[in-house]
């Protein structure tokens, strides 16, 4: 199968309270470490000090103004057509190391992510999701609100380019099970609910994953600062669409972008396992059909 040599060819290259919602975490599916991941609001994160801040938007709306000290990692830069014609496939776990360390960006660093839950498309839950792919061995926090709820704070952006830090070695430990690939979602379908969060109009209804439900990806925020959905309210909201929330959920999207935000609200809100299915329905295409 076409996905099961993009999957190996991905692989082969591996060498909330009021301030703060934390958690330590085991990624669904065997082989797993801990991830340190946890929420903070604005205030937490702007007290923060000795933090790697990773701007998820592209790169035109961080030059637009960014928080300071942040540095530009958007998927737009980090991922490509692959081999067999796929789009939007991340970049192999090396080049995404040595990505982070030419940056100056350490495995056992503490990281600040961010984006606006908009320009990014939820980019922001994409780069949480690559790091856990790589193991990151210090603790991850998501800005919840982005930079929408930073401003609304009075908080000021900054024009000014970030001072390069010196280039360190990102040593990754990659957790190979982060990576799903079509012929892994398929063999699991009866084990799992599968979750579409692409737009309706365009995308659900031209052909989704036989056996998906539809939550567009929008649904799991709220509110002018676009905050994630609160736990109690991501569980109201898969119910009210007949999601299992006993069972393991598989998000998807066209590449693994929206569906990384709505794995990060899942996990954060300590339900059962999510996998961000990363090749989404451009890698189910390849080697089989969608269904309308």
């Amino acid at each position: 199968m076409i996905s099961q040599k993009n999957t190996r060819t991905f692989l082969s290259t591996l060498g909330m309270g009021c301030l703060v919602s934390l958690m330590t975490f085991t990624i669904f599916y065997g082989n797993a470490q801990a991830f340190d991941l946890g929420r903070v609001t604005v205030d937490k994160a702007a007290g923060l000090k000795g933090w790697v801040i990773l701007d998820a938007r592209p790169l035109k709306n961080i030059q637009d103004g960014h928080l300071p000290g942040a540095l530009p990692f958007c998927w737009e830069t980090y991922t490509r057509t692959d081999d067999y014609g796929v789009k939007y496939r991340t970049l192999p776990p090396g080049q995404l190391a040595q990505a982070l360390g030419a940056m100056g960006v350490s495995h056992t660093d503490p990281i600040l992510v961010y984006g606006d839950a908009d320009s990014s498309w939820g980019g922001e839950g994409w780069v949480v999701w690559v790091l856990a792919l790589l193991g990151h061995q210090g603790p991850v926090r998501f800005l919840d609100g982005g930079v929408n709820a930073w401003q609304a704070k009075g908080l000021a952006l900054t024009k000014k380019r970030t001072k390069p830090r010196d280039p360190v070695v990102y040593q990754p430990t990659v957790n190979k099970d982060m990576v799903w690939s079509a012929d892994r979602v398929a063999a699991r379908r009866q084990d799992v609910t599968l979750v579409d969060t692409r737009g309706y109009l365009t995308e659900w209804l031209p052909g989704h994953l036989p056996g998906a439900v539809h939550i567009p990806w929008e649904k799991f925020y709220r509110g002018k600062d676009r905050t994630s959905l609160s736990p109690k309210d991501l569980k109201a909201l898969l119910i009210k669409n007949g999601v299992d929330v006993t069972r393991p959920v598989v998000y998807y999207c066209t590449g693994g972008i929206r569906s990384g935000y709505t794995w990060l609200v899942h996990v954060l809100s300590g339900l059962p396992g999510a996998v961000n299915f990363e090749g989404g329905t451009e890698e189910w295409k390849a080697g089989r059909d969608l269904v309308r």
